[in-house]
């Protein structure tokens, strides 16, 4: 009988990748995930790091240097922590407060509406404009989505296979990032959530006659046709 083939195990490669590891220079690579970090405006994924590095490194490796990077700072005013589109570090929420004082600009307010469409979408998704409406029981203005999507917060991922093919609409990585969330699985409770748009809802401004009006047809029931002027 022929002797059976040897083929090369998973088990040889992962030795192979731990030995490329153990060449590497664990603090330096350190130092330089901490720079990158420090530099960056936005989050950095696993696979942005692995680029810092001129050797093959595996995720899991990477991922140990990010929990020691973090120790480092455990007992500092920042830290490092893990969102949707990968790592950064930011000024410890409680700190926030005392930081606010050299920007002292209040951050942007939306209208009820804004928010409660940003809601809906966020626990719904994929939603089209019609589930909005049919949930709120009034009519999305177009406005409302494009403040969402200038925002980042939400954008069109297709369309529903139904007549008209109307977009659907999603929420977006920024969405979680500026929420710090690592997935939708960690959104608070709608009734959280609630509260929480509550303290951010803004008083629309006096508009002009005009305006008015033409806001008062958008928010109509939805499928309802504004009253004819009597002649």
């Amino acid at each position: 009988m022929s002797e059976p083939v040897e083929h090369s195990l998973p088990s040889e490669q992962v030795t192979a990748v731990a030995e490329v590891e153990h060449a590497v220079d664990s603090a330096q690579l350190l130092r330089i995930f901490e720079a990158a970090l420090l530099t960056t405006q936005e989050p950095l994924s696993i696979s942005e790091l692995k680029r810092l590095s001129e050797v093959p490194l595996e995720t899991r490796f990477v991922e140990e240097l990010l929990l020691k990077l973090a120790d480092k700072y455990a007992d500092s005013g920042i830290e490092l922590n893990r969102v949707a589109s990968g790592w950064r570090f930011r000024a410890r929420p409680e700190l926030q407060q005392h930081l606010d004082r050299l920007d002292p600009q209040k951050p942007p307010r939306y209208s009820r509406a804004v928010l409660e469409t940003l809601a809906i979408i966020a626990y719904r998704q994929p939603v089209t404009r019609g589930d909005i409406e049919d949930i709120r029981g009034v009519a999305v203005s177009s406005q409302v989505l494009k403040t969402l999507e200038a925002r980042g917060w939400i954008e069109s991922i297709g369309t529903r296979d139904s007549p008209g093919k109307p977009a659907l609409y999603a929420t977006t990585p920024q969405f979680m990032d500026d929420l710090n969330l690592r997935s939708l699985q960690e959104l608070p409770a709608l009734e959280e959530m609630g509260t929480l748009l509550e303290a951010g809802i803004v008083e629309e401004p006096t508009k002009p006659e005009g305006v008015v009006e033409a806001e008062a047809v958008e928010s109509s029931p939805a499928g309802s046709e504004p009253e004819a002027n009597p002649a």
